[in-house]
């Protein structure tokens, strides 16, 4: 059965590549083009403006002087210059004082033209503007205009008639032509578009032949071992020597037809020599049974062991902690008035002693409940005093928190030292789940009758095979010399008892997402479970 040509792996990876390539080339171009208009327009502009300002400063002297044959000299020379189309010069009346066309001298142009308003509609006439501002291109043409300021040398001088508070004198006209830029625009727009497209084709064309030689002869030899293995050649061998994932499926598949061969022959043995291999699996059996009672036991007994070892770790740490600043506090106390302090850390370390027997109850909860005490109480007060028991294990671990309450607080009917037991053990999860440091967020909101708690790590998240067993006992993907999984089973029981829920909202390589819901009236809810 042949594949058809629009759903072949190597159709959709060319169509891809030419999408990847068009979208970049495209870009590239776009910008490259405009950037080299840009570039070539203000080249032209600079020029025209040195070549006007290059007229200023070789006929100042002249004017200076009030030689008007130097002046025109100048002009006339310069306006033999290639791309030169025509140079004048305006007294501030308007009128054309001197130029390369001398049919225009003594010309008077019209102010309200667009070239004059830019300076003449703005009172006072000012001396210096943009240079964008002193440009106009119209019809392969560049006009550029350049101020001739008053200077002291000009008024001090007998010849002259201009005022010491005239700024303006009058202004130089440089028009060019810009033929020969657009051209070479054009061509190198040209010449650069042709490389894109050449390039693009190019790449199109490695593409496929890579893609031909490096995908789809391989995929065809992995195909056709896979006919012959369902035919039931299961001699058949793809030869394939490659170092990628494909030489790595062909020798997979080799290995899978050599026990597929191997499990075939011992099936056709079996048949062959049944009763006695049936004998002996039995004996074999019933030998593997026995150990597996005898390692079932021992292993009980040590993960009960390993169980009470890592419930209690966390009290007894919060004991050390406490028990060393109540020491260090009665070695600087000066007053009793510090002892009020002193009465609050006290009966954090006797509520964790309490709590460190009730963990070893715990173990017992999944064959038999103890009766639970329901009372009212507030969640924030809850996550708050849940914190500050871990708040120690947190700065180890570089852990900061970062608390959203959706509202400013919920009170609902539970037994708080459970609650606390397993909103502990769900951050320690989220702390052992981020080796580097992180931050955890806890939200807190109502959902119809429910309190909501959700506890976000930036871990690497719960792989797919394993999300489902997370709340079983005895279940573990950690070290099993420290770790005996009872942690989020013990969690998922304390949440059952109150009649909430509790499930990996989200999970992915950039965090995972607990949540849990409380109700918030248990005992109207479930009458005879409080």
């Amino acid at each position: 059965m042949k594949v058809p040509i629009p759903n072949k792996l190597s159709t959709r990876l060319t169509i891809l590549f030419s999408l990847i390539f068009f979208i970049t080339l495209g870009a590239f171009a776009f910008y490259t083009v405009k950037l080299i208009r840009e570039q070539l327009g203000i080249a032209c502009t600079q020029n025209a403006y040195n070549i006007s300002d290059v007229i200023k400063k070789s006929t100042r002297y002249g004017m200076l002087l009030n030689s008007r044959e130097h002046v025109e000299q100048i002009i006339n020379t310069i306006a033999t210059e290639k791309g030169v189309l025509k140079i004048r010069i305006f007294n501030k009346s308007g009128m054309i004082a001197y130029s390369s066309d001398s049919t225009e001298i003594k010309k008077i142009v019209n102010l309200d033209h667009t070239a004059c308003n830019a300076c003449h509609s703005i009172k006072p006439i000012p001396t210096m503007l943009p240079i964008q501002d002193l440009i106009n291109k119209s019809n392969g043409t560049l006009t550029l205009i350049n101020p001739i300021i008053n200077e002291k040398q000009c008024y001090n001088t007998d010849c002259h008639a201009h005022k010491s508070n005239d700024k303006l004198l009058g202004i130089i006209s440089v028009q060019m032509s810009t033929e020969t830029v657009d051209s070479i625009i054009s061509k190198s727009t040209n010449i650069f578009l042709f490389g894109v497209i050449a390039t693009f084709f190019l790449l199109i064309i490695v593409s496929i032949i890579a893609i031909r030689y490096s995908i789809n002869k391989p995929l065809q030899k992995v195909f056709t071992g896979i006919k012959e293995i369902g035919k039931g050649n299961l001699d058949y061998k793809i030869q394939l020597n490659r170092s990628d994932e494909l030489g790595l499926m062909a020798k997979e598949f080799n290995l899978m037809s050599e026990k597929l061969k191997s499990a075939y022959d011992e099936i056709k043995d079996w048949s062959e020599n049944l009763n006695k291999k049936v004998e002996q699996k039995n004996q074999e059996l019933k030998n593997i049974y026995e150990q597996i009672v005898q390692v079932e036991k021992l292993a009980s007994l040590g993960k009960l062991s390993a169980t009470v070892a890592h419930e209690l770790n966390n009290p007894l740490e919060g004991i050390l902690t406490y028990s060393k600043l109540v020491t260090k506090k009665l070695e600087k106390l000066d007053d009793k008035d510090k002892y009020e302090d002193i009465i609050k850390i006290l009966q954090l370390i006797a509520d964790e002693s309490s709590r460190c027997g009730r963990i070893v109850k715990d173990l017992l909860q999944f064959s038999h409940q103890d009766e639970l005490q329901f009372v009212y109480l507030s969640i924030k007060e809850i996550i708050d005093r849940s914190l500050k028991l871990m708040s120690h294990h947190f700065q180890i671990n570089n852990v900061k928190i970062k608390l959203d309450f959706k509202i400013d607080d919920i009170y609902v009917e539970c037994d708080a030292q459970r609650i606390e037991q397993a909103l502990i053990a769900i951050l320690v999860n989220a702390v052992e789940a981020m080796p580097e440091g992180g931050t955890i967020t806890i939200s807190v909101a109502k959902e119809f009758d429910n309190a909501v708690i959700r506890i976000i790590d930036e871990g690497k998240g719960i792989p797919p095979e394993v999300l489902p067993h997370i709340f079983e006992p005895f279940f573990t993907t950690k070290d099993k010399v420290k770790d005996t999984g009872l942690g989020l089973a013990v969690v998922y029981g304390i949440v059952q008892q109150h009649g909430g829920k509790v499930f990996v909202e989200q999970t992915s390589i950039k965090g995972t997402t607990f949540k849990i819901s409380l109700p918030i009236n248990h005992i109207k809810q479930n009458g005879k479970e409080a």
